[in-house]
């Protein structure tokens, strides 16, 4: 009897070892192979508009000018914009904030459509460390090449400047760091005392909420007073480009 017991006993925790074993997730890389990655969807005949964020980058400065260039999407009868953010990694990034960002694209493997316009949002060590990421810098002067406007916001002018595209442009930054930019790049015209200076092809501003006119600037340049200040409407800001401390040079 007790033999038959010990049986029995031996059947039903052999079955819920199967039923276990059944449960747990497989390690088999052929069964578990990696989610494809997905990419948005870009409409055609739009401006390409990447973002280059990193750790430590400030909210407002890529926020700002991304809601701006994004509600081009809901105005008719003008060339839209595709805006989306470029990395050097798949992984999640954090901005100074904490706001955590799923990058788009990598720009270190993969295919990044045609950019016509560069956004650098300032970030954390913009004046320090990430001057040393030779891979980016690499991908802001290959952007450069073919990009028809090269914009920046706060510190992020020192990216600009570090890949040589403000060579031969006055530009500007936040205000406290002018004289730093200054004398990091001693050749350079850099300007006090306006929120923004377009140069030809490169628009560098002040950052802070002052992105937000610097964006709206670039969207008057591209489409006009009326639509530029309706999408100020839209974000409830009062636009006169006539009022904002600027210079446009060389256009």
């Amino acid at each position: 009897m007790k033999k038959l017991f010990f049986t029995l006993i031996g059947i039903v925790l052999l079955g819920c070892t199967e039923i276990k074993k059944e449960e747990l997730p497989s390690h088999n890389k052929e069964e578990n192979t990696a989610q494809k990655k997905t990419f948005p969807k870009l409409e055609p005949n739009r401006y390409n508009v990447a973002f280059l964020i990193m750790n430590g980058t400030y909210n407002t400065e890529l926020t700002a000018p991304y809601d701006i260039f994004q509600h081009t999407q809901y105005r008719k009868n003008i060339k839209q914009m595709n805006v989306f953010t470029v990395a050097n990694t798949d992984e999640p990034i954090t901005t100074f904030e904490g706001m955590r960002i799923i990058p788009d694209y990598n720009y270190l493997k993969d295919s990044i459509p045609e950019i016509d316009i560069l956004v650098v949002p300032s970030a954390e060590h913009h004046l320090d460390t990430d001057l040393n990421d030779q891979a980016m810098i690499n991908f802001v002067q290959q952007v450069d090449k073919t990009a028809t406007y090269m914009t920046s916001h706060c510190d992020g002018a020192f990216v600009l400047a570090k890949a040589g595209v403000l060579d031969n442009a006055i530009s500007t930054t936040f205000p406290s760091d002018i004289d730093k930019m200054r004398a990091m790049f001693p050749d350079l015209d850099i300007r006090k005392e306006v929120l923004f200076v377009h140069d030809g092809k490169y628009i560098t501003s002040a950052g802070g909420a002052k992105s937000f006119e610097a964006a709206l600037y670039l969207c008057e340049h591209l489409y006009g007073a009326e639509i530029a200040k309706s999408l100020a409407g839209g974000l409830v800001i009062d636009w006169k480009l006539k009022d904002i401390p600027h210079l446009i040079h060389h256009e």
